[in-house]
Order: C-alpha cells, then sequence, then structure tokens
C-alpha cells in the first residue's frame, strides 16, 4: 500500500464510503506519466489541492507536480471516488513525502475546510466535476449538484479557512457552445452559449467563481480547456473487445483533440506564468470527426471492414457539430502543443493494449452508447447487450438523483439506424 502517512490520508474520516480503494496491483507495472514542462517553482506557493484529482486529467496534473516539483510543492489530492476516477491514477505517488491521497467530496463542506485546513492550502486546482455530456441529459440535477453546488462549497470554504492565494478553476470549451465552420476560433471574451446540461453547469460553476473574485476577492483564474476526449479510450476499449464501434448521428460531428499530457503542461504554464484575474483558453490544432476518428483507430487495429465495425446509433437530444478555440493568450506564455494527435494516438493505444482494466470492469457500463449513471457510478443498462441492435443499442437514459437525493424516473430508449447485428455481453 505504500508508507503509512499515504494510507493514513486514505483512510481519513470522510462523509463517504467507496468501492474504488480495491487495489489489483496494475499500477505497479504502469509507467508513470507526465507533462514536460517544468518552471522555477514559486515562492509563495507551497501547498496544492488538486480536486478531482483521481480523475483523467486531474491525475495527469497530480503526477506532474509531485514528480517535477519534489521539494517545492506538496500535492493533494482530494477525490470523492466516483464512475470518472481512479486510485491507480496515483497509487504509483504513495511512497513520495510530498503527496497526499484525501477522500472526500466538493458539494460536503466538512470534507473540504477539513482537508483546506490540515494541509495549509494555498493553491487549488479544481477540477472536480460530473463529466460526459451523453450521461447530463438523463441525469442533470447530478450535474448541476457537482458542478455547480461543488463549486459553491469550495469558494465558500476558501474563503472561510483564509489561506488560499490561488483558485484555478478548470472549465471547458463547452461553455461556448457549437462554432460554424465558417466562423474564427472564439477567445476569451467569446459570449458562453452552453447547448447541453454538462456544458450549461460548467458555465454556471464559471459565473460562481467571477462572482467571488470580484465580491470577495478570490484570486482566481478560469481555464477553459480544449477536449481531452473519452471517445479515444471508449473506442479503443471497444476494438480491444472485439466489439463494433457507435457513431452518434450522422458522424460528421468534429472534435479537436489534446494529448493529456499537454494538458498537464498548460496547467504547469498557467501556474508558473498565468495572471490572475484571467481566463485562458487551451487549445488544439488536431481537428477530426467522430467518423475520421474511427477510422483511424480501425486502420490502427488492421481491421478494413467498416460496415461491421462501425454502428450508427440515434444521435444525442442536441450534439454541437464542433468546438472551436483560440489559445493564443496562453501561446504567448510559451506553451505549446508538443504531442500531435498521431503521436497521442499510438501511445494511447499501446497503454491500453496492456492496461485495459485500469478503470474497472467497464463492458456494459462505460461502453454502452448511452451509458447509465445512478448514484454516482455508471452501471450497466437495463436492456440486455444480447438483444438485436434494431431494437436497441444502449442503455436507458437514467434519471439519477435529484438535488434532495431521491430518484427521477424519465428513461429514454435508445434506438438503432443500423443493420441487425447479434453481440453477445
Amino acid at each position: 500500500m505504500g508508507s503509512g502517512r499515504a494510507a493514513w490520508d486514505a483512510a481519513a474520516p470522510s462523509s463517504l464510503e467507496s468501492r474504488f480503494f480495491a487495489d489489483d496491483g496494475l499500477w505497479r507495472s504502469a509507467p508513470l506519466l507526465t507533462g514536460q514542462s517544468s518552471f522555477d517553482p514559486l515562492p509563495d506557493v507551497r501547498n496544492i489541492m488538486v480536486t478531482g484529482g483521481e480523475g483523467f486529467i486531474a491525475s495527469w496534473l497530480v503526477r506532474h507536480l509531485v514528480v517535477k516539483y519534489p521539494e517545492a510543492y506538496t500535492v493533494i489530492s482530494f477525490d470523492k471516488l466516483d464512475y470518472c476516477s481512479s486510485r491507480h491514477n496515483s497509487r504509483m505517488l504513495e511512497d513520495r513525502p510530498n503527496f497526499h491521497f484525501v477522500h472526500g467530496d466538493v458539494t460536503c463542506q466538512t470534507d473540504v475546510v477539513d482537508c483546506l485546513k490540515r494541509f495549509k492550502i494555498d493553491t487549488i486546482f479544481h477540477l472536480a466535476a460530473h463529466t460526459h455530456v451523453d450521461l447530463s441529459f438523463g441525469n442533470s440535477y447530478a450535474f448541476t449538484k457537482n458542478n455547480v453546488l461543488g463549486t459553491h462549497v469550495l469558494l465558500e470554504s476558501a474563503i472561510g479557512v483564509g489561506t488560499v492565494t490561488r483558485f484555478f478553476h478548470i472549465s471547458t470549451d463547452e461553455v461556448y457552445g457549437e462554432v460554424d465552420t465558417e466562423k474564427g476560433d472564439l477567445k476569451e471574451h467569446s459570449l458562453l452559449d452552453p447547448t447541453n446540461p454538462y456544458a450549461a453547469t460548467k458555465a454556471a460553476a464559471e459565473m460562481m467563481v467571477t462572482a467571488y473574485a470580484r465580491s470577495f476577492k478570490i484570486p482566481a483564474v478560469v481555464v477553459r480547456m480544449n477536449n481531452v476526449e473519452e471517445i479515444i479510450p471508449k473506442f479503443t476499449n471497444l476494438l480491444q473487445r472485439e466489439m463494433p464501434l457507435f457513431i452518434h448521428g450522422d458522424g460528421k460531428h468534429t472534435r479537436r483533440f489534446l494529448y493529456a499530457g499537454d494538458g498537464a503542461d498548460a496547467f504547469d504554464t498557467i501556474l508558473h506564468r498565468g495572471e490572475l484575474g484571467q481566463v485562458y483558453n487551451v487549445d488544439s490544432r488536431d481537428e477530426l470527426s467522430n467518423f475520421e476518428l474511427a477510422k483511424k483507430l480501425l486502420d490502427t487495429f488492421g481491421l478494413t471492414d467498416t460496415d461491421t465495425w462501425i454502428q450508427w446509433t440515434r444521435d444525442r437530444p442536441f450534439n454541437d457539430r464542433r468546438y472551436a478555440v483560440d489559445g493564443t493568450k496562453l501561446r504567448k506564455l510559451g506553451w505549446v502543443q508538443r504531442v500531435s494527435f498521431e503521436e497521442g494516438l499510438t501511445a494511447t493505444v499501446d497503454w491500453y493494449s496492456k492496461f485495459s482494466g485500469w478503470w474497472g470492469p467497464v463492458d456494459n457500463t462505460l461502453l454502452a452508447p448511452f451509458p447509465v449513471l445512478k448514484g454516482g457510478h455508471v452501471v450497466a443498462p437495463e436492456t440486455s447487450r444480447k438483444t438485436e441492435r434494431s431494437a436497441t443499442v444502449g442503455a436507458q437514459v437514467d434519471g439519477g438523483a435529484t438535488l434532495n437525493g431521491e430518484t427521477a424516473c424519465n428513461g429514454v430508449e435508445a434506438g438503432s439506424k443500423k443493420r441487425k447485428v447479434g453481440l453477445m455481453a
């Protein structure tokens, strides 16, 4: 398990329980992945709290700061451990004296204040959030609670404790909404126009940060992150299991892709060179449609029959055709996108070929075309995968938990637009 100190942090009193503490040892053979940048440490930064620190993107930042600044910064990964997090992401750090893991929930002020006080936090990177647009359509109350209320609790707690001198709020390019192909890339002053519940809650959280910066002088920075898409790991895992790829709608929706290590470098650059009170876009120049991405992955696996390996399903209630942000402001601070799309794709496929069990059993949950979120966990759809896709291609979208903990029932069954293909679970 590592040092006694790390074990104590993980077992510290918390308002939560989780099945995610199980250790299957998979992480022991995994490479310790970080970004590439490094700066002279800031003299007034000592103790950094990263909320959602066991999630995919945040864990890259945690590992990066712990490894690159071993004498300068102590990093606290604060995470409640739900469907988008894994303790595997930081277990390899547990013997390092400048790392701590705390099991806590950003919506619980007791958890947050305890962490802020115990570790004398001076810097917060706030990445904890419910993610994935698909899940938000059928579970919007849970997104509001975690993304908006969680940010509110963190801001109030920071004011109350009084030690926080830097607050980095990590948002998303999706707050800008859909960008037409004939329009230029959006800069930081562009209008926010979210089109789905996930993006709306992230925009609302930004408004909380902006309001607290003006009213209470919270020293805040907002970072709008380009896509570090979950679609690539999802598609890779499907192909590894010899399962076809599901594409929403007509497959022409495009996204710009950024390697997670470049994302960690962006956060590092903003920490050391950014200006408080500013907004920074993190962009990418690699734009592909979902269909183009699927074809590239099929090529990687040596598969040529697109009719067999690509299946079409209904679209989201609304699916932004395109996101496009301008990261010139960040690039002026010295950040560059180092890893090309092809390099990142190759590295990602190779990594998942060795560690496909990293996120636990996902075959009938996260890999479903329309996953179901219940009680903070993605669960198996009620409709079996043994059913022909002409009848159903995935999940019933569960209403999830409301803000008062009650369950809303508004499931909608997904329908297939493709020919019949039987697939065993």
